[in-house]
């Protein structure tokens, strides 16, 4: 007989329906006591964000290093002086060490992520750098600079010479990409980024014509005549006027000839010769020029389209102008009518979003104009994202997100790389997931959504912290953060306060 259970005839039947109810229960209960638990851990319904791997120097006790987009150590910091990264997406680091500040004395060495040394045989090893129109600094990407017995020289990324130790000098071409200025015996040339020769040493001087290298060159000659030079090596405008100045548009140029300004072409065409004092810029054929402290519009036949009688006029967008009357700015098209009357004491154009912000001292809040050339939303800006096409505005006291049609969009359907999404209920903040399930509870006074290495600032009496990308608190908020432009972190450091370093630090 066997030993295991056996029911009797006069036992009742079990309830299977009631089985699986209680089974059912207990299974609900026991769910949400784990998502009770995955929630106090910040674990429920997130995934951990997909992040780019970059590199940032990083400033600890003192000591300057490397970390990564996930604030792993890469780089001991161990470094008296700033360690500069060149380009962030590429473990090429540039270490000074042995600083005599006395006598003004350095070595530098550049290393990878393995501190295997990469460049190796020269005095000193710097990176290239370079400066936008508003003086924010940036590096030459692919090339450094290299010195041995007081001449310069350039090498790439990997060590590769690229040119000889042999010029007086050797610098980017300020706010224009791949374009490097050389200097030997007194004279100027250009190379671009791989060393090759744009313009032979044989320049008094060169300047940019514009921040777009494809535009050309200004060079000036021994005997003081200038011309321009194009990026295929061809001399666009003949080195024979006494000045040209920095505006280029659809082939044409800027010059002066004896006392006169005009504008000529690479065939050798002049126009509006002796019309105008300075050009602003030229859009097609027509031409924002001033004369006598004044500014209107004509055609390069001379035909005057916007009378030359204005503060101010900026082009923006087709045939539509910002003009300045009064010492006020409003948007009139070609044709000399007003489109927007002059009301504003700011107005600017975006063209990469195709929007025109209006601001007035009177007010706090921005107008955001679109080009039917009529009031869209006001705000204060907060953000604006050209590449996702959004921008993020402060509307009285809550941030709302906007695609470049001002229509108002929500954080999950602009941030899609996101998996957290900040929330706001009574007055606090947390975050949800991309089902709206809340992950971070609502106990924050301020705080960010989430960056690109995937955290999220947030704070609370008047102290910063942050979460990571599953609503994990890595840092309690414990930072005043009272001085930083941009409040950023990753992992257990923050964003240091001089944005062009580009660091971070737990201090």
């Amino acid at each position: 007989m066997s030993s295991g259970a056996k029911r009797y005839s006069g036992e009742k039947k079990l309830n299977l329906k009631k089985v699986f109810a209680v089974i059912i229960a207990l299974a609900v209960i026991i769910m949400v006591v784990i998502a009770i638990i995955k929630l106090l851990n910040g674990e429920i319904g997130t995934e951990e964000k997909a992040v780019a791997n970059q590199y940032f120097a990083v400033y600890t006790n003192e000591k300057w290093g490397v970390i990564n987009s996930k604030g792993d150590i890469i780089i001991k910091p161990e470094y008296d002086e700033t360690i500069i990264i060149p380009d962030s997406t590429k473990d090429v680091f540039l270490c000074t060490y042995d600083v005599n500040y006395v006598e003004g004395s350095y070595k530098s060495k550049v290393i990878d992520s393995k501190s295997k040394e990469i460049v190796a045989g020269y005095d000193t090893i710097q990176a290239l750098e370079n400066y936008d129109v508003n003086n924010n600094l940036w590096y030459e990407t692919d090339v450094l600079l290299v010195s041995k017995e007081g001449k310069y020289g350039l090498v790439d990324f990997k060590g590769k010479e690229l040119l000889k130790c042999e010029y007086d000098s050797i610098q980017a071409l300020k706010g224009v990409k791949n374009s490097i200025l050389i200097q030997k015996d007194k004279k100027y040339g250009l190379v671009d980024h791989i060393g090759a020769t744009i313009i032979e040493t044989e320049y008094k001087a060169i300047k940019p014509i514009s921040d777009e290298y494809a535009n050309g060159y200004i060079v000036t000659t021994a005997d003081n005549k200038m011309g321009v030079i194009s990026r295929d090596k061809t001399m666009a405008v003949e080195a024979k006027y006494q000045e040209v100045q920095a505006i280029y548009g659809n082939g044409n140029y800027v010059v002066k000839d004896g006392n006169n300004w005009q504008i000529v072409d690479s065939e050798g065409n002049t126009y509006l010769k002796g019309k105008f004092d300075s050009v602003k810029s030229i859009n097609g054929d027509n031409v924002v020029v001033a004369s006598n402290k004044k500014y209107g519009v004509m055609t390069l036949t001379g035909e005057t389209k916007i009378q030359v009688k204005y503060q101010d006029i900026t082009y923006a967008f087709e045939d539509n102008y910002i003009f300045k009357e009064n010492n006020k700015y409003g948007i009139m098209n070609i044709k000399g009518e007003t489109v927007l009357k002059p009301a504003y004491d700011s107005l600017i154009y975006r063209a990469e979003s195709g929007i025109f912000e209006g601001d007035k001292t009177t007010a706090e809040s921005t107008d955001f104009i679109g080009h039917d050339f009529t009031i869209k939303l006001s705000g204060i800006l907060s953000e604006i994202d050209t590449e996702l096409g959004y921008m993020k505005v402060r509307v009285e006291n809550d941030y709302k997100y906007y695609n470049f049609k001002f229509e108002e969009k929500t954080s999950k359907e602009l941030l899609k790389g996101n998996t957290l999404f900040l929330d706001k209920k009574n007055e606090k903040y947390g975050y949800v997931n991309k089902d709206g399930v809340v992950v971070v509870d609502y106990i924050y006074d301020d705080a960010t959504e989430q960056n690109k290495f995937g955290y999220a600032s947030v704070k609370k009496d008047g102290m910063w912290g942050c979460v990571d990308s599953k609503g994990k608190q890595v840092i309690a908020p414990s930072y005043t953060l009272e001085n930083a432009s941009l409040v950023e972190f990753i992992n257990k450091w923050h964003r240091g306060e001089d944005l062009n370093l580009n660091y971070y630090t737990d201090k």
